[in-house]
C-alpha cells in the first residue's frame, strides 16, 4: 500500500477530515511534501450543523479555498428561538454559507490533491515511530507527525497529551444528532431553538433542503422525539422528506495543558474544541492548521502552542456563556427578551461571536446587556 514512497517526508498527518486537510493544504503552501492517511472512504461525514460563519469562510479563503455557490447556500445572520420570543441579527460583514459536509470535504480534497498533497484513504494508522508512523504495521518515515484524528483522538493518547482528570472531562460531554429535512428553506437565517435542557440548529443547506441538528446532554434523546418539545419547528417539518438518515457524535469543550510533545502535535477536535453550541469548530480548526501550517515550515511548535492556546480562547468564552444560559432558562427568557427589545444588544453578542470588534467593544456590549437585564 506505502510502496512507492519517497524514503522520507516533511509532515505526516493522521486523519484526512477538514482539520486535517486545510493542515495538509497550509502546509503546502511552505513547500513542505505532506501525506494524508484516514480509514475512511471519502467523502468524509461527521453530524454537525453544517453552517459555516463568516470568519470560517474567511479563514478557508486564506487557504486558497473558495465554496462553489453550487455545493452552499448563503444565510444572512442568526435567529435565537426560545418559548415564543425571537431574536435575529445578521453578520456585520462576510458571507456564511449551509454546506453539506460531505461537499466540503469533497471541495478540500480536491483543493489538497490539487497541491499535490498524497491522500490515502482506506489507510488504518496503527502506531508512531521514532521515525514517523506505522500504516497498516509498515513504516512511513516522516519529520513531523500531525494528529488531527477528531474527538476521539489515538494520535493524542500515544503521544502521551492526553489531559489529566478525564472524569472530569466526561462530565462536558454533550451528543449530537442530526439529519436532513426535504423542504425550503423558510428564513435566510440559521435559526437556535431552545428546549429544556437542548438545543436545535436548523440550517438551510439547499433551496429545497435543511439540516436539523440537535445537541444535548441525554445520551438517549432522538431528534423524533426532541422536536415535540418545538412545535413551529415541529408543524415545518411535518410533511417534509427524510433525506438522510439520522447520524450522532460527541460534542465537549475541551482544553488540553499541551498541544505537541516532541515531533508529534495536533489540530482541530484532536487539540481540543469547544461544544457544538458555538458552531465555530470548522472556523477554529482552519485556523489552526493555517497556523500550524506557518509553524511546521518554521519549526517553532512552541510558537503553535502559545497561539493555539490564544486562538481557542474566545469561542471557549462564547461556549460557557451559551452553556449557561442553556441551563438556566429563567435567565434565557430574560436574555432572550432583551435581545427581542433592543436588537442591537443580539448584534453586538453576534459580531463578538464571529470575532468582530475590538475587546474596548465587548466589554461595552456586555456591560450594556447586564444593564438591560437588571431593568428586565
Amino acid at each position: 500500500m506505502v510502496s512507492g514512497f519517497p524514503n522520507s517526508w516533511d509532515v505526516f498527518i493522521v486523519g484526512g477530515g477538514p482539520a486535517g486537510l486545510a493542515t495538509a493544504i497550509a502546509a503546502r503552501r511552505h513547500g513542505l511534501s505532506v501525506v494524508v492517511a484516514d480509514g475512511a472512504v471519502p467523502p468524509i461525514d461527521k453530524p454537525c450543523g453544517e453552517g459555516l460563519m463568516p470568519d470560517g469562510v474567511e479563514a478557508l479563503h486564506h487557504l486558497g479555498i473558495s465554496i462553489p455557490e453550487s455545493d452552499a447556500y448563503p444565510f444572512r445572520g442568526i435567529r435565537f428561538v426560545s418559548d415564543g420570543t425571537k431574536a435575529e441579527a445578521g453578520f456585520p460583514r462576510g458571507a456564511a454559507y449551509g454546506i453539506r459536509r460531505t461537499h466540503l470535504h469533497r471541495v478540500m480534497a480536491d483543493h489538497a490533491a490539487a497541491c499535490g498533497v498524497r491522500l490515502l484513504w482506506q489507510a488504518a494508522v496503527t502506531g508512531l515511530h521514532p521515525e514517523g508512523a506505522l500504516v497498516a504495521g509498515e513504516l512511513v518515515r516522516a519529520r513531523w507527525i500531525v494528529g488531527a484524528d477528531g474527538t476521539g483522538s489515538l494520535v493524542r493518547g500515544w503521544a502521551n497529551l492526553d489531559p489529566r482528570g478525564k472524569t472530569a472531562q466526561n462530565k462536558n460531554l454533550r451528543f449530537a444528532f442530526r439529519r436532513h429535512y426535504r423542504v425550503a428553506p423558510w428564513t435566510g437565517f440559521m435559526e437556535l431553538h431552545w428546549g429544556r435542557h437542548c438545543q436545535i440548529y436548523v440550517t438551510p443547506v439547499s433551496d429545497e433542503e435543511v439540516c436539523v441538528a440537535l445537541i444535548s446532554s441525554n445520551q438517549k434523546l432522538r431528534l423524533e422525539d426532541a422536536l415535540g418539545q418545538f412545535p413551529e419547528l415541529c408543524a415545518r417539518l411535518a410533511n417534509a422528506e427524510l433525506a438522510s438518515t439520522e447520524r450522532g457524535a460527541i460534542t465537549t469543550t475541551r482544553t488540553l495543558r499541551r498541544v505537541y510533545r516532541g515531533r508529534t502535535v495536533l489540530v482541530g477536535d484532536a487539540s481540543g474544541g469547544v461544544d457544538a453550541i458555538t458552531g465555530e469548530g470548522l472556523c477554529l480548526s482552519f485556523k489552526q492548521a493555517a497556523l500550524l501550517g506557518d509553524c511546521l515550515a518554521s519549526g517553532d511548535m512552541a510558537g503553535y502552542q502559545r497561539a493555539h492556546r490564544a486562538l481557542i480562547r474566545r469561542p471557549a468564552l462564547m461556549a460557557r456563556m451559551m452553556l449557561f444560559i442553556a441551563r438556566h432558562s429563567h435567565l434565557r427568557q430574560r436574555t432572550m427578551q432583551v435581545f427581542q427589545s433592543s436588537p442591537r444588544s443580539f448584534a453586538g453578542m453576534l459580531a463578538m461571536h464571529v470575532g468582530e470588534g475590538s475587546a474596548r467593544d465587548y466589554v461595552s456590549n456586555g456591560i450594556a446587556l447586564g444593564w438591560e437585564l437588571l431593568k428586565a
